[in-house]
């Protein structure tokens, strides 16, 4: 009897550790896409929910060909990846994809060129 409220004393601790911290994020993507022309839609794919590889999630015209988008969401990641899409085409082809690492303040700011690193 003994062993076996040890066992299950044990099990329940692991459980409960097992949970992972989330935290509310929000990303502010801006996306430069100067000198790009023909531009019908761009958007972002990405790991984490609710962006997926599968589909665009759309971005809006700002001024000076600068796209935006904001995206709020609970997570338990330091870190999420994505690539940028002009009309269905991924950016940066053969090239890792950008790892965007959360800021602590709880808003990231995420400015990039369309297809460069930097």
């Amino acid at each position: 009897m003994k062993k076996y409220i040890v066992s299950l004393g044990l099990l329940s601790l692991i459980i409960t550790s097992c949970v992972q911290k989330t935290n509310n994020q929000t990303v502010v993507f801006n996306l430069d896409v100067k000198g790009i022309k023909r531009i019908k839609n761009v958007g972002i794919r990405g790991l984490d929910k609710p962006l997926s590889w599968d589909y665009d999630y759309k971005m809006k015209i700002g001024k000076d060909s600068i796209y935006t988008a904001s995206i709020s969401g609970e997570t338990g990641y330091r870190f999420t990846e994505i690539k940028f899409t002009i009309n269905g085409d991924y950016e940066l082809k053969g090239q890792p994809n950008r790892r965007i690492v959360f800021d602590n303040s709880g808003v990231t700011i995420y400015k990039a060129k369309f297809n460069k690193l930097e």
